[in-house]
């Protein structure tokens, strides 16, 4: 059965709109910018802990701080989604983030500043989970992945090339003026958010064969009737439906690998740098360009994913393998990350890094399986549970090196990301399983 051609079918003579691509280019700047306002703490780290007498240990707390509340907060995060709808939610998390941001331009020590970082890694909680809302209702299911595809490459374009850019102003008026300038940035941005964003059914911009095509396409579009018992029912929490997000199968399977995705995302900002001057002993400088390249291969993988597992869907592939091969290849291309410990060329060093963080770029559609496997009305939570087990990684990852390289050896390190990887690759195979879309 070729999956595009139904599709097309009821749809009017009237030439379908565009409006999801608008939605796709706001969610795309959203990520942007929240990647922008994690990292921009490291930026400024070094002259901010001279001028406010903070310690190793007071920065190493700030620096953790994110993302201890970030993950206790996915579960909640995911609720609030399915409650109050991605535009309210997305909305206000920026805007208090952001102003957040702002605020640790005049922070007067150690204590303000962690309470600043908690509170912005308590608003940037429901990103990701309202991220992927967005796209369950705004695409049809043969252009999701390319769409979740598009918006996850954005904290690899914050990473690749936002940062340089932050280091550059830093330097030139101070790291007071860095945080007031995202943090402003997030703020306008939060007022276009609002201004701008509206669910299909709401919509003015979008016209009756654009509806159509993506509700038929399996896009999940709600309040079309105020009454209709999903409403009703998300209205309150039930403990039930969080136990069934910890006892289906295959959702146990997605977080596993989640687990095991951003390990290899959290080597990467974390240690890397460290990695390569350390123990490769790479100059500052050259070390930061050789940093950008994996996260360039990144980018180009999560493009790639999304554009075959779209394409393999069109062509009327299943859809387990169309949406699970190009995670399986990349965990298992995230592996060769242990090649790296058998050369002492840089040229080698970077393109076995390159290659697992194209892998690790592959395998980022995974949010696809969040609003397959997830019944409709608990998207948002099932997004918020599979976040919160990501999430979790950015937590263990630095810590467990941390204890694995304090003799001054990586080769242990390098072995676990590409374990790990291997691990993330047998869940989707043997735990995962056979994908069915839950109506």
């Amino acid at each position: 059965m070729n999956i595009n051609n139904n599709y097309k079918t009821n749809l009017t003579e009237e030439k379908p709109t565009r409006v999801r691509y608008l939605v796709l280019a706001l969610i795309f700047i959203n990520i942007v910018i929240n990647y922008m306002d994690r990292s921009n703490i490291s930026v400024a780290a070094s002259h901010m802990s001279k001028d406010l007498k903070l310690s190793t240990v007071q920065m190493g707390l700030i620096f953790s701080a994110f993302g201890w509340v970030y993950a206790a907060l996915q579960i909640p995060s995911g609720y609030l989604v399915d409650k109050f709808k991605p535009r309210a939610v997305y909305a206000c998390s920026l805007f208090i983030w952001s102003l957040a941001t702002l605020l640790q331009s005049i922070v007067g020590g150690f204590g303000s500043l962690l309470g600043l970082r908690l509170s912005i890694g308590c608003f940037e909680a429901p990103v990701m989970p309202a991220s992927n809302k967005v796209a369950s209702s705004w695409f049809p299911t043969n252009e999701r992945a390319s769409a979740i595809a598009i918006y996850s490459s954005a904290q690899f374009v914050g990473l690749a090339f936002v940062s340089p850019l932050l280091f550059i102003l830093e330097d030139k008026f101070g790291w007071k003026f860095l945080f007031v300038l995202t943090g402003l940035v997030g703020i306008a941005w939060a007022i276009v958010w609002y201004a701008l964003y509206r669910d299909p059914s709401k919509s003015k911009r979008i016209n009756t064969a654009e509806l159509n095509y993506i509700r038929e396409g399996g896009a999940i579009i709600e309040d079309e009737d105020a009454n209709n018992s999903t409403a009703k029912e998300k209205s309150q929490f039930k403990f039930s439906d969080l136990k069934m997000m910890f006892s289906n199968r295959k959702l146990i399977g997605i977080y596993i690998g989640q687990f095991t995705i951003s390990s290899t995302f959290w080597f990467f900002l974390t240690w890397f740098p460290t990695y390569l001057v350390e123990y490769r002993h790479l100059s500052f400088i050259k070390s930061g360009f050789v940093s950008s390249v994996p996260y360039l291969a990144a980018f180009c993988g999560v493009l790639v994913s999304g554009f075959v597992s779209d394409k393999l869907i069109k062509k009327g592939v299943s859809m387990g393998v169309a949406r699970k091969t190009p995670i399986i290849i990349g965990l298992l291309l995230t592996t060769t990350i242990i090649g790296a410990n058998f050369v002492d060329s840089t040229p080698l060093i970077v393109m076995f890094m390159a290659i697992a963080f194209f892998g690790n770029g592959l395998a980022t559609i995974t949010w696809i399986f969040v609003s397959l496997l997830a019944p409709k009305n608990l998207v948002g939570l099932a997004g918020g549970v599979f976040n919160c087990t990501g999430a979790l990684s950015s937590i263990v990852i630095p810590i467990v090196i941390g204890i694995i390289v304090s003799g001054g050896n990586f080769t242990p390190a390098i072995a676990l990301i590409g374990i790990l990887a291997l691990i993330g690759a047998l869940s989707y195979i043997f735990i995962v399983g056979k994908i069915e879309e839950n109506n």
